[in-house]
């Protein structure tokens, strides 16, 4: 009796162990939420005992984690400077283009302000815009390039919001706490009625989406598996449902 449970104690640790091992790590940028947590629980249906643990944030966050050590598998970034720099520390080979977006100027769906121009963010209607954070947060940095480009980055220096990722600019629209806002425009998809495109900001590269097996993984082979899920065509018809361009 004790010899069967003492085998049967042993047979429970190794379960847990091959339970934890299972245990997937993908940090995403935050405009991939939505998209990332329906393709994990379409990846763990088709990979049972394997469970996809998503961490959402802006890409810039995200690699600040992954380069102090933190435990990730799978680094999918907004951007392709958050991706390289990942590579030139080493944290991070090969990583793949899967998904494309454009940045707009949105605003609330009640909002009456007439912005058929990018100028038109000068006018005395508009007092608060939400932008991401352009030091951490890539739909920042893209809305830094577009107003740069148009002349207007220090003219409104006083009307913008910073934000921790994009997310929250979006959160900040959809409660109308900003008058406008330069997000994805797979956020406003996200909240149809609550949030509306005005126009298309016009950048001079376009918005891709890498993502990458990280150097550190403790597991590679299943980190390239669901990689491939991604790029397969049932992970870009999950993406493209979301809004997302084909990469």
């Amino acid at each position: 009796m004790k010899t069967l449970q003492r085998c049967l104690a042993l047979l429970a640790v190794l379960a847990g162990a091959t339970a934890q091992a299972a245990d997937l790590r993908v940090s995403a940028a935050a405009s991939l939420g939505d998209a990332f947590r329906e393709i994990a629980d379409n990846y763990q249906r088709e990979q049972p005992g394997t469970r996809v643990l998503l961490n959402l944030g802006a890409s810039g966050a995200l690699l600040q984690q992954l380069a102090k050590g933190a435990p990730v598998d799978v680094f999918a970034s907004a951007d392709q400077e958050s991706m390289q720099r990942a590579v030139r520390l080493g944290l991070a080979s090969a990583p793949r283009d899967f998904a494309g977006n454009r940045l707009v100027l949105a605003v609330p769906a009640d909002s009456e302000l007439a912005l058929a121009r990018f100028e038109d963010l000068q006018g005395d209607g508009v007092r608060r815009i939400a932008i991401g954070d352009p030091d951490s947060v890539p739909a920042g940095r893209y809305a830094r390039q577009a107003l740069q480009a148009a002349g207007l980055w220090q003219l409104l220096q006083s009307k913008l919001v910073k934000t921790r990722n994009v997310r929250q600019a979006l959160s900040y629209l959809a409660r109308g706490e900003v008058d406008a806002a330069l997000v994805y425009q797979t956020d406003v998809l996200s909240m149809p009625g609550r949030v509306h495109s005005r126009l298309q900001v016009p950048l001079a590269t376009m918005i891709r989406y890498p993502i990458a097996v990280t150097a550190d993984s403790d597991a590679t082979a299943e980190a390239a598996r669901f990689v491939a899920y991604v790029l397969s065509a049932d992970g870009q018809a999950v993406l493209g449902r979301h809004g997302f361009r084909a990469p």
